[in-house]
């Protein structure tokens, strides 16, 4: 598995993408390279901005000894006790403090969830869907899929929608690959499955189709640079910073949307966007967006579907 942290320290922060409803002709092999276009200035819903809001469930399914804020000097054959109660805080009390606070906000999220903390955590799990945001698959564990074969890689994202249906009755249509790092074979394999969009792409402001196996692919953008696992975590941003940031995106999208389609993307992880100060962060972030006119709230497969919409 590649480290979640040197990834944070060597990746620029690029892009976030959204939608746009153009049509794209590509091989699944070949990048998401757009050949045309025809953006709107609403939603179909007459919504003038959408903001996307992801809030991963990863804690429980990562590997023993998990890179954490602690310093990663634990002995071989020694296990990092403290490392492993900073995972257990993400649904211990980050996520049950998150959706309190997504009802107080009477905003709906996505949730990718990783099927071994599901099977880990399955009161939590199911309690997520029956609060009524959206379960998406995010693998069985945290292992590098983009190294495995055809066929691994399809039981290893089938065993994690698996327990997500098995544990939520829901069934997941969105993917999100571990730190989005798929492979060839991801798209194929989704297509395959049944899914309707993945997130592993950082190009747009706006949600796009592209072209896997000859039938369309719905592309709903994740996000760094309004991301707490990269700005909180990664570059220890103080809450204001972060909120800072995020509401100077918010306002040039919204800015933006006035002549055209956007979409902004925020995520926040169980074991850091659940912290009391974070969360109180997310609190006046979501209140300051929701003072104005045409801003609206939707999960991500919600948005997927206004994709498809002509």
């Amino acid at each position: 598995m590649s480290s979640r942290r040197n990834f944070i320290k060597q990746t620029s922060i690029i892009g976030i993408a959204g939608l746009i409803n153009p049509i794209e002709a590509v091989s699944s092999v070949q990048k998401n390279a757009p050949l045309f276009s025809t953006k709107k200035t609403k939603w179909a819903d007459g919504s003038r901005l959408v903001v996307s809001i992801s809030m991963q469930f990863e804690a429980g399914g990562q590997p023993q000894n998990a890179e954490s804020p602690f310093p990663q000097n634990i002995q071989k054959g020694f296990i990092d006790l403290p490392a492993a109660t900073w995972y257990d805080y993400g649904y211990k009390e980050g996520i049950p403090r998150m959706l309190d606070n997504w009802d107080k906000l009477g905003v709906k999220v996505t949730s990718h969830m990783v099927g071994t903390a599901v099977l880990k955590n399955p009161e939590l799990a199911k309690e997520i869907v029956q609060r009524g945001h959206e379960a998406a698959a995010h693998g069985m564990n945290w292992s590098t899929q983009y190294t495995m074969p055809y066929e691994e890689e399809k039981n290893f994202i089938k065993d994690g929608v698996d327990a997500i249906k098995k544990i939520t009755g829901f069934t997941p249509i969105g993917y999100n690959a571990n730190w989005l790092r798929r492979g060839q074979n991801t798209l194929d394999i989704l297509q395959e499955l049944g899914f309707k969009y993945h997130i592993d792409d950082l190009s747009r402001d706006e949600p796009f189709i592209i072209q896997v196996k000859n039938k369309d692919f719905a592309v709903v953008p994740y996000t760094l640079r309004c991301n707490d696992i990269v700005l909180i975590e990664g570059k220890n941003f103080s809450t204001d910073q972060f909120l800072q940031q995020v509401k100077m995106e918010f306002d040039q999208l919204y800015a933006e949307s006035e002549t055209q389609r956007r979409q902004m993307s925020i995520s926040f992880h169980d074991r850091i966007g659940g912290t009391p100060q974070m969360v109180k962060a997310a609190y006046e972030l979501i209140r300051y967006m929701q003072q104005h006119t045409g801003v609206s709230f939707k999960r991500k497969d919600e948005n997927c579907r206004n994709c498809f919409t002509r």
